[in-house]
């Protein structure tokens, strides 16, 4: 006579015959001889435990309630039903334990930013211990983190510093820039200006250049012209400019005047000519030349003088009782 037991899919059976380990079953008909063999039901199934919030003191002796969930599978039906008499027991204690032992190497701002690290930490420890007892670690998940009340007043006074110098140091390194862009600026008008200027200054300088020169060059022209047109003249010409620069002079309030010896020279030939013009002309009515041979001229030089001298002197008016 035999027990017909209906082992299902995920679940796996651990015979027992006379205490003695018989072997693993399943799934489908599983036959058992009444009072010699005993039969284990295993659940292959990933498993999840949900834990209640543990208290746990961290690194800086901050007290904390962390709430996690444990995703655990049998691999080794065997291992699980032989060498522990819960597994189910012992993996969540092994749990529990080992999250205290973790947080307390970390302070409470680590225990807030770093739970994937932690998770990670909790998998590795617990896989190191629940292998003997057949059961696999799949994940660790730390679902929440509760510090106490006097804490998160404390983090949030902290957290709101830190935003504040956060906020200041951004504002200042804004007002830095800005400063900075400013003062670019500034100096590129600068020298754009100084190049300007520069190029202003170079530009009035050509031109007072160019007029300079094309002054030059008229002045030039213009005594070219003047020596050009003194070459043509005759001595009857200069010293007739010079009579009308005396008598010019003869009309002014001086009395004293300084005659260069060129001007006695030139009005030789003057007075020459102006003294031959007064005689007249000849019987047959013919006029005598205007201007005498130069052999002729000669001795008469310091009469001519003496009269271009005494003609160009002013008349004084005579002092004298009036009647």
């Amino acid at each position: 006579m035999f027990f017909i037991s209906i082992v299902r899919q995920y679940e796996r059976g651990v015979i027992f015959r006379l205490g003695r380990y018989h072997g693993t079953r399943g799934p489908g008909l599983v036959f058992l001889i009444p009072f010699i063999d005993r039969g284990e039901r295993v659940d292959m199934r990933e498993i999840v435990l949900d834990e209640k919030p543990q208290s746990s003191i961290t690194k800086d002796n901050a007290l904390v309630d962390v709430d996690f969930v444990v995703y655990m599978q049998v691999m080794d039906a065997e291992a699980a039903i032989i060498n522990v008499q819960n597994f189910m027991a012992a993996v969540r204690n092994l749990a529990t334990t080992t999250l205290r032992s973790v947080i307390g190497d970390i302070t409470v701002e680590e225990v807030l930013s770093k739970r994937d690290e932690i998770n990670e930490r909790l998998k590795i420890n617990l896989a190191q211990v629940t292998v003997r007892c057949g059961v696999q670690v799949n994940n660790i998940e730390i679902r929440e983190v509760t510090p106490q009340h006097d804490i998160q007043a404390a983090m949030t006074r902290l957290l709101t510093a830190d935003r504040t110098k956060r906020a200041q140091i951004t504002e200042s390194e804004e007002q830095r820039q800005s400063a900075i862009n400013v003062a670019e600026g500034s100096k590129e008008a600068a020298i754009l200006e100084a190049q300007g200027v520069r190029e202003s200054s170079i530009l009035r300088a050509e031109g007072a250049r160019q007029a300079t020169i094309l002054a030059a060059e008229g002045y030039a022209i213009g005594l070219d012209r003047i020596y050009q047109s003194a070459r043509v003249l005759d001595a009857n010409t200069m010293g007739l400019q010079y009579l009308e620069m005396l008598k010019q002079l003869g009309q002014g309030q001086s009395t004293k005047w300084i005659i260069p010896m060129d001007l006695a020279n030139l009005a030789g030939p003057l007075a020459d000519t102006l003294s031959n013009f007064g005689r007249g002309s000849d019987a047959s009515g013919a006029r005598a030349p205007a201007i005498a041979p130069r052999d002729e001229r000669r001795p008469c030089a310091r009469s001519a003088r003496y009269n271009v001298a005494r003609a160009s002197r002013t008349p004084r008016p005579r002092r004298g009782r009036s009647r």
